[in-house]
């Protein structure tokens, strides 16, 4: 086996290779440590330009310190000499989460507005109720029951419903609408709120609907920290497309070619 794990040019053109000591690989490779120590340098090399302020270094260090309890310079010492870290390295080390932030806030931080208008709709959150019979004869009833005020939709969809959501009384959410079948998402994005509509083929089910209420997402911190970690998660399955077959391999991704696969499949 090789000593060099070498990542390619995995980030803005720059390579980088992992170099370890022979004895090591097979150690990594017996408890299947080598995606880990993969993964964890793609990452370290594209942070690696990003700094921090002393301020920061020295606040991270703090509470890695209270993390550790090393509440004396001793402890701290001894901890570094246990682990074979300079206080440079460890200082990397304490601010490498800050650094990670900062390079998903430098990298996507200025996109993240039109990112989520474009994709506004898929975060919209829906709370609906649903009822879901095979029989389109039964579903007309239920409807024409539900219209006439003759039983409440709750009721009917505990008694009829053919799924999870007959033990909820037919409420289903909130749930995004992203997450939702395409056409059945169009459907309750249509729907007035509190109306009932009329039953509909879906699958091999006939449904009724009714949206009790829509939920407009807002691009606040929470949300500002989910887009940012979907690019990032975007941005680590793009550089992992780009290792070597061989480091693809350790990663567990399938590097045969289409046409081997449908060979094998047919």
């Amino acid at each position: 086996m090789n000593k060099t794990l070498q990542l390619g040019d995995v980030y803005d053109g720059r390579s980088g290779s992992v170099i370890l000591p022979p004895e090591i690989i097979p150690f990594l490779a017996s408890y299947n440590l080598i995606p880990q120590l993969l993964s964890q340098s793609i990452i370290e090399l594209a942070i690696a330009p990003i700094a921090c302020t002393q301020a920061e270094t020295t606040q991270a260090l703090q509470q890695f310190y209270q993390l550790w309890d090393l509440n004396s310079e001793e402890k701290i010492q001894d901890w570094c000499l246990r682990y074979g870290l300079t206080q440079e390295k460890l200082e990397l080390f304490a601010t490498r989460k800050l650094r990670v932030e900062k390079f998903k806030q430098i990298t996507w931080g200025h996109q993240l507005e039109s990112y989520f208008l474009k994709y506004k709709k898929h975060f919209d959150k829906v709370i609906y109720s649903l009822i879901r019979t095979e029989n389109r004869g039964t579903a007309n009833e239920l409807f024409f029951r539900i219209t006439e005020g003759e039983q409440s939709f709750s009721e009917l969809a505990r008694e009829y419903s053919q799924g999870p959501e007959a033990d909820t009384n037919g409420i289903i959410g909130p749930v995004e609408l992203g997450t939702i079948a395409p056409n059945f998402a169009q459907l309750l994005c249509t729907s007035q709120v509190g109306i009932v509509q009329p039953p509909v083929p879906f699958g091999d089910s006939w449904i009724i609907v009714r949206v009790e209420k829509l939920i407009t997402a807002q691009l606040d911190d929470f949300m500002r920290q989910r887009l940012l970690q979907e690019n990032f998660e975007t941005w680590f399955q793009q550089q992992l497309n780009q290792l070597l077959p061989e480091e693809k391999t350790w990663m567990g991704i399938n590097t045969k070619p289409a046409q081997i696969q449908e060979a094998k499949a047919a």
